[in-house]
């Protein structure tokens, strides 16, 4: 009994790095709801936008509206691209760091944006979830920043908040980008209808651009 209690949870982890190699072609993403009180569900209609803008510009065939998932669910596993926003706190419980950790380590990736505030949770769990891993500032001419849409630049300056230029961190894993981090810029609030924050359409241009961007690089790498 001992050693099939031993066994089993690292044959299903096998199972389940097997399962993402097989799925990650499905082109789907989901929105991760993760516990802490913060809003996950902010942004309502941003990512169905995103999806739908992806659909028509990167050929993509994703479903408009996204599954939500949770970090502890191996529901996962059935998507290439997780994305999460909010502003307020955010906690991971260990199940979750081991779930998560395991997703990105296998071919998953993970889109943090920050709808303002969120950097100071987001960062202490990050510290959870790769210990080892320091978030790093991507140059910009990393790829991507050039995928369907060339944003030589960097990150596009979406909101103002607080004034600050935008950043796009990453968390990598033997070389591979497995976590983007964008901050001071505020993608999802681009992404919404028109009528939500009011932006220009040259604005809300540049957030799906980007955004079909991170899309196209999670689905291809």
């Amino acid at each position: 009994m001992k050693t099939n209690s031993i066994l089993f949870p690292k044959l299903l982890i096998v199972l389940l790095i097997i399962s993402v190699g097989n799925i990650s072609s499905a082109q789907e993403l989901a929105v991760l709801k993760y516990k802490g009180g913060g809003d996950w569900y902010s942004n309502p209609t941003a990512v169905s936008n995103l999806i739908k803008f992806c659909n028509a510009n990167i050929n993509t065939t994703m479903n408009l509206k996204p599954e939500v998932v949770e970090p502890n669910s191996t529901d996962i596993f059935q998507y290439p691209l997780l994305h999460m926003t909010g502003h307020g706190n955010v906690f991971f419980s260990d199940d979750d760091v081991e779930n998560l950790r395991n997703y990105l380590i296998s071919g998953g990736f993970l889109h943090i944006d920050d709808n303002y505030g969120m950097q100071p949770y987001v960062t202490k769990e990050l510290e959870k979830l790769f210990p080892n891993n320091e978030l790093i500032e991507l140059p910009t001419n990393h790829p991507i920043f050039n995928q369907t849409f060339n944003f030589p630049n960097g990150l596009p300056k979406i909101h103002e908040h607080d004034g600050l230029p935008p950043k796009a961190l990453g968390v990598f894993h033997e070389g591979r980008l497995v976590l983007l981090f964008t901050l001071q810029s505020d993608l999802g609030d681009g992404w919404e209808d028109p009528e939500v924050h009011n932006d220009p359409q040259d604005v809300r241009e540049k957030a799906l651009k980007m955004g079909a961007n991170i899309v196209k690089y999670a689905f291809e790498n």
